[in-house]
Formats: structure tokens, sequence, C-alpha cells
């Protein structure tokens, strides 16, 4: 059966032009990729922006959201057959107080204990498209480039 998965996601640039990245071991597969997941059925963008950072980040709130990038080419889904991909991407901030660990290594996490997810800074001008998992979100990493240059 064809379908659209319809995915939402946060960046967060913090002031030293630094992007939240979420390290994360799913399908038995480690990815990196920006905060965020998949939109539950009924749910608005920005509910299911904001219930994604609450699951995902320790009850962590956003606020200042704002429109960034929507998919506007083909994407097939990578998990699923015969689907297509539509993502949306909104620019946003952390709530103070922080609510999660920020790590300083990428996978920061005992796969064995159960951990699944670790989050961390990384400098956007630095930022390479293949420490990057999806096809989508290294596009929306050139956005950000082009858009957050030093």
């Amino acid at each position: 059966m064809k379908q659209f998965i319809i995915r939402v996601y946060g960046l967060i640039i913090n002031q030293k032009n630094e992007a939240l990245l979420s390290d994360e071991f799913v399908l038995d597969t480690k990815m990196t990729k920006f905060p965020g997941g998949g939109l539950e059925f009924g749910e608005g963008l920005l509910d299911g922006l904001k219930r994604e950072f609450q699951e995902e980040c320790n009850g962590q709130e956003i606020e200042n959201i704002r429109h960034f990038y929507t998919t506007d080419f083909y994407q097939k889904a990578l998990f699923f057959d015969d689907a297509q991909l539509i993502s949306i991407y909104y620019l946003a901030d952390l709530k103070q107080p922080l609510k999660f660990k920020i790590s300083e290594k990428a996978f920061d996490f005992k796969i064995d204990a159960g951990e699944t997810q670790s989050f961390r800074w990384v400098k956007i001008k630095d930022l390479k498209e293949d420490e990057i998992t999806f096809p989508i979100d290294k596009f929306v990493l050139n956005k950000l480039k082009a858009t957050f240059n030093e």
C-alpha cells in the first residue's frame, strides 16, 4: 500500500553556532540525526514536535518555534516499503532549564544497559554530510550551513 510517512524535526542552534544532534540505536542501526520523529495520526506538526522533545529529552520543552524547511522533492522512506517520506524541520530553542544530558562524544550510551540515545553539540561549520545518517538530513545540513555560516 502506497503511503506517506511524515516526520518532524527540531533544529536547535546555540549561540556558538552549534547544532544539537541525536545519536541513536534503533532497528539494530546506529544513526545520527536531528532530534525529532514520526508524526502520530491526529496530531498537528507543532504538537508532534513538542511531544518528540518531551519523549526523547526527559520532558524538555521547546519554544520560539519557526519553520525552516519542508521536503520539496521525492524521498523514498528507508524503513518502509512503497512509502514516501515528507520531513518538516523547525528551528526552535530549548526552554531553560535543560532537562537532559548533553554528551561530549557520539553514541555516549551503553546499548546492553538498554540505553539507545544521546545528544551532543557540533559546530555547524565542522559538521560533514557523512556524519549524518539520512539523505534528507544531509540536505538540511547544507541549508543550515548556508544560513548559519560564520
